[in-house]
Formats: structure tokens, sequence, C-alpha cells
């Protein structure tokens, strides 16, 4: 089923706000889901608003959070989202960091006690567009082994960084510290396709291209993998004096409960390090150098680091996006929850 960008946020607000959601956070969070969704990263757009409709509707969710900001110093802050939705949280500490890097240089703002926050993407590209380098990292559930290990400890804990080049041009990435992201297990799952036996293994820690079969993901580049993710952990979950590693709440254990995780913004103005135009224009001349390599056999052209997630957003915004049958069927349906999430083994089938 093909939708357009308009249509989808439409469908996705009155679900959330349905669930208990006010109108303007449900806006922000559909503006974050179909942000993922127009770029192809499908495991982190609509498919997510059943569990957050669910969630939202038991409670685990604070549709009336009392968001506080507070300045620890001139490039610090911390903003409490008192387990409101994590997207809406996250894009107002972005926000604020904008603000304060475009003061001072550089900022540093936390946020902690929040729920999910979608794809960190949309969160750089909020700095890249104002002229900024913005770069992101979030924790997750424990559902990783670590490198070495047979029990799940860290999250997929993903890291996204953005900066602008000339006019309207940006560059991103956003990955998570494991092979793949466990929303890329939902979402074979949804479409019933076999997975890479690269990405997670099964509860005898054997690999496994079965994502019905998945009991923990793996480290991206093994050990390298894993120190990443213990990088982010510390930084948006220790930093912050939230839980951590293991510690960290299940995404599907209790619905009726908020989440307590972190994430942290570092947010740099290029201005304050050399000549902005400069800068810039080298971003650019760095996606365009890239663009120019002679590719291996195999490859047509080499890309610079997220251009395959432009050029599916460039086809999405023309043609529609794309969107699973029974994620449009829920969409518009009557439907709030099918209580299919709570207490739920996030590796059960």
């Amino acid at each position: 089923m093909k939708v357009t960008k308009q249509n989808l946020h439409q469908l996705i607000c009155t679900k959330l706000t349905r669930a208990g959601l006010s109108a303007s956070h449900a806006d922000v969070v559909a503006d974050v889901l179909v942000h993922a969704d127009v770029r192809g990263v499908h495991s982190h757009g609509a498919m997510r608003v059943e569990y957050y409709a669910e969630r939202i509707s038991k409670g685990g969710t604070n549709v009336s959070p009392n968001f506080t900001f507070e300045k620890t110093g001139p490039c610090s802050a911390v903003l409490d989202g008192d387990n409101g939705a994590g997207h809406v949280a996250a894009r107002q500490a972005m926000e604020h960091a904008v603000n304060m890097a475009k003061e001072n240089g550089v900022a540093v703002v936390g946020v902690r006690r929040i729920g999910h926050s979608g794809a960190l993407s949309y969160y750089v590209q909020q700095a890249a567009r104002e002229g900024l380098i913005g770069i992101s990292v979030c924790q997750s559930d424990p559902m990783v082994v670590p490198y070495g290990g047979a029990e799940a400890y860290y999250g997929t804990n993903p890291i996204a960084f953005a900066a602008p080049g000339e006019e309207n041009t940006l560059i991103t990435f956003d990955m998570a510290t494991t092979v793949q992201a466990w929303g890329k297990i939902l979402h074979a799952r949804s479409k019933h396709e076999a997975i890479p036996d690269t990405w997670a293994v099964d509860n005898q820690g054997v690999k496994t291209n079965d994502p019905f079969q998945v009991h923990a993901l793996l480290p991206i580049a093994g050990p390298k993998g894993y120190g990443l993710m213990m990088m982010v952990d510390v930084l948006s979950g220790i930093l912050l004096g939230l839980p951590f590693g293991n510690r960290v709440s299940s995404m599907y254990h209790d619905l009726t409960e908020g989440r307590n995780l972190g994430q942290l913004h570092i947010v740099l103005d290029p201005s304050f390090f050399t000549n902005l135009e400069e800068f810039r224009r080298n971003i650019t001349q760095t996606m365009r150098d890239l663009n120019s390599i002679q590719p291996a056999p195999g490859f047509e052209k080499v890309l610079y680091p997220g251009q395959n997630y432009d050029l599916i957003e460039q086809e999405n915004e023309a043609n529609g996006i794309e969107i699973v049958d029974e994620v449009y069927e829920y969409l518009v349906s009557d439907v709030i929850h099918y209580n299919k999430y709570d207490h739920k083994d996030p590796f059960a089938t």
C-alpha cells in the first residue's frame, strides 16, 4: 500500500490521539515516524504506532509530562522528559542544544527519563539544517550479546551524525552498534522474510536467518561494535544517572510503567572552529569526491554515508511511501491495540 507523507502523518496522529496522546505531541511523534518511513527505514516508522498506542493507553507513556530543562553550565544542560513521548522530549532537547551551540560554539544536552524516541537521524538533521554539526546517542533495552558472551547485556545503542553542506544538502549517518537494529528484525517478521545469518543468534547462540528464532543480536565488527555500544551506554545512561547495561528497562515487559531511557545530543557550531562557508563547501566536496571514486566490481557507484536513504526519500516524496498492508490496516482501523506487546519477551515469536 502506497500513501503520501501527508496522509501517513494524519493516520498516525489520529491513532495516537485516540490512544490518549495530546494532538501537539502526536504531531511530533508522527513527524519523526514519517521521517523514517519516507527514508525507507520502516523499522522506525509507522510499524511502531501499534506499540506506542498500546503503551500510551496503558499509562506507560505520560500524556501530560512536565518537561524540565536545567542548564548545568554554559555549554551543558539536562532535559527531564518525565517519561513522556521520547520523540517530543528529544526534539525539544535538540532545539535547546542548537540555541546553546550558536551562542557558545558547543552544546552537550542530556535527555533523561524518556520513552523510545525513534530514528536518531531526525534529531541530528535538526542541527544540520541550522548549519551545525549534530551528534546523538541513545540507550536501548538489552538484546545484544557482548563479544565473547552468550547472554544479552547492552542494547542496539545507536549513534547518529549529520553535517550541513552547501545550499540545503546534508550528510547524515545513523547506525545501530549491532549488525542490524532490532526494528529490522520486527520488519522482517512483519513481512515473513528471512534475514542474513550475520545479524543475530538463536537461544543456543547459533547464528540464524529466521527472524522468529532470534534470541539476541550481534555487535557490528565484533569487539569494535561491543566497545561502541559500551560508550553509548556510558554517555546516555551512566552519565545521566540512569539505569545502564542489562538494567535498562525492557520495551515490552510492562507497558504501564515509564522506561526512564537516556539520550545525549552533542552540537558543534563550525563557525567557532573554521570559516563556515569553507566548512560547508568542503562537506559538499567530500560528497562529490566519494561519488566520483571508481566503484568496485558489483557496484554501480560509491555513495556517501546516508546517500542511499536520501535517494529513497526523493523517490518516496515523488511516488508515495510503501507501507506494509497489515500496518496500514491497523492505522485505518478503529482498534487502539490488540494486547500483543505487554509483558512479551522481545525475543518471543
